[in-house]
């Protein structure tokens, strides 16, 4: 799923997304809610009106945004009090407010509200996040009323395998339409996360969606659909394309090297993006090198491309029960 934090995914219009088959898009409820605001965002129709996106689109509930961007939050049962990363200015968000902004915001499928468990964390700490989670996803599920939208829960529990085990069974309890493994990729070792998915991602039931969140490399999404994980999520393709760094069936490369300044073949040969069918590496290297605003585009549709048909391309091993050959992992990496 393409990210758009602030309505928008990062350099692309609406038809870019729909060019390379992207069925869903991310906005996010922190940045949001600060900046238009959900209920101006209500007023003009919603969020898929307001940025002209007829797909569906999924709002995370901004508890991960709330712990990351805020050191001093006030964290008690209610919810959270912080200030805000643009003004200063000081929010409370509770489950029941975090339930309310995404109504108003439309989104199809919006998360409850959860106390992500920093890294790393010890028994203790991580266990009083579990409760509070579990406690907050109750909330939500009570507070949230639509016809039109899904609310998935979280599943927290750190680095623990058992606490991983009795968050999912306490938030399977409460019976979401889909679910979520929440705190990962913030910092842990990859095999550390595997492992975690690894046990996670059975214990949830297996005809609901499973989300993994924030993750990954091509890499992960191979190894996680492995694992039964239906949904991902990743700045990873957009944030490299605006550093130069492009993803190839060979690994990566980036187009800021002198080796490609009188290169005339286009990023991949055999890619299907706008960017690859009309443009050389050389003029991308040109354009990255002088700072061109409209490089930002070439590169995040072949990067957003490429992860669009890196996931098609398991969907069609998985259906057709083939065998995946590709390992991203073992490629030789050219930065």
């Amino acid at each position: 799923m393409p990210v758009g934090t602030q309505a928008t995914v990062k350099a692309l219009t609406p038809e870019d997304l729909e060019s390379f088959g992207a069925q869903i898009i991310l906005g996010n409820t922190y940045h949001l809610y600060l900046r238009p605001g959900h209920e101006l965002i209500r007023s003009l129709g919603g969020l898929h009106k307001f940025m002209n996106w007829p797909h569906p689109i999924l709002t995370d509930s901004g508890g991960y945004q709330v712990f990351s961007l805020n050191k001093l939050a006030k964290v008690t049962e209610e919810g959270v009090k912080f200030q805000s990363h643009i003004d200063g200015s000081s929010h409370f968000i509770s489950p029941e407010r975090s339930i309310e902004i995404q109504q108003a915001l439309g989104a199809d499928i919006i998360m409850a509200f959860d106390e992500p468990t920093p890294y790393p964390s010890d028994l203790s700490q991580t266990e009083k996040s579990l409760n509070l989670t579990t406690l907050w996803a109750r909330r939500c599920k009570k507070s949230f009323h639509s016809d039109t939208q899904a609310l998935f829960g979280i599943v927290q529990g750190g680095m623990h395998p058992e606490l991983r085990r009795r968050s999912a069974e306490q938030i399977i309890e409460i019976d979401f339409p889909g679910y979520a493994i929440g705190g990962l990729s913030v910092g842990e070792e990859n095999n550390m996360m595997y492992d975690i998915t690894e046990h996670t991602a059975p214990l949830l039931p297996a005809n609901k969606p499973r989300y993994l969140m924030g993750v990954g490399t091509p890499e992960d999404l191979l190894k996680c659909s492995s694992m039964g994980v239906d949904m991902f999520d990743c700045v990873m393709p957009t944030r490299h394309a605006r550093n130069g760094s492009l993803f190839v069936q060979e690994g990566k490369i980036n187009i800021k090297n002198a080796q490609y300044k009188t290169d005339p073949g286009p990023i991949e040969p055999d890619c299907s993006c706008y960017t690859c069918l009309n443009f050389s590496r050389a003029y991308l290297r040109h354009l990255m090198m002088a700072g061109e605003i409209l490089v930002m585009r070439l590169l995040t549709l072949h990067n957003s491309t490429f992860y669009q048909q890196w996931m098609a391309s398991i969907r069609t091993a998985i259906e057709n029960d083939t065998p995946f050959n590709m390992d991203w992992s073992d490629k030789v990496v050219h930065e």
